[in-house]
Formats: C-alpha cells, structure tokens, sequence
C-alpha cells in the first residue's frame, strides 16, 4: 500500500465499462486491497497519500469522458479538491495532469 512512486499514472485510454474505473484507479495509485471502489472511497485514499510530493498524470481521461460524462465530472473534481487539500497546505506537493495526445494541463 502506498509505495510511493515519483509518477502515478492512471490510464483509462481502453475503458469499455464504467465498473472497469475504479479497479484501474486502484491498481495505478497503489490502493490497499480494501479500497472500496467509489468516489468517497477514492477521497479517502488520496488524502491518506499527502505528506510527500504526489505526481499524478491520467492519460485517456477523453474516453471516460465520452462514455460516462457524469461521472467523469466528478471524478476529476475529486482530484481537484485533492489539490488543494486541507486549505492549499499541501498544493505545492500534489501535481495532477490530464494527459491528451502530447497536451498536457495540470489541474488548477
């Protein structure tokens, strides 16, 4: 659990079905067995990661996106607020980019 890596990189560029999300999430950022696969349980993780500089980078976010918009939304609000967990104390340590073709923009 938790072995912190200089990158963390989600890639949902083959996501078929909405239930394939959260397995890959898990796997990527390196979520204990027990994670429990919504959003809720996503916040609970992330937040259980600060204390050390978090590169997250998520590639195909444009499939999720087309396929399952809602929820898309607010996956990627999720990882907004993480940024600025804890009123911006830790935002100089958390960088999350949306990566799209060779674009890349880090969120805000």
């Amino acid at each position: 659990m938790y072995e912190f890596k200089k990158l963390y990189t989600i890639d949902f560029s083959n996501v078929k079905y909405y239930m394939e999300v959260h397995p890959i999430l898990q796997r990527a950022l390196d979520f204990p067995e027990y994670y429990g696969g919504s959003l809720d349980a996503l916040w609970d993780c992330l937040t259980d990661m600060v204390g050390r500089p978090i590169h997250i980078e998520i590639i195909g976010l444009e499939v999720i996106e087309r396929k399952f918009s809602d929820y898309a939304k607010k996956l990627v609000d999720t990882f907004k607020e993480f940024k600025h967990y804890d009123n911006d104390k830790y935002s100089h340590e958390i960088q999350i980019e949306i990566v799209s073709g060779k674009s890349r923009v880090s969120l805000r």
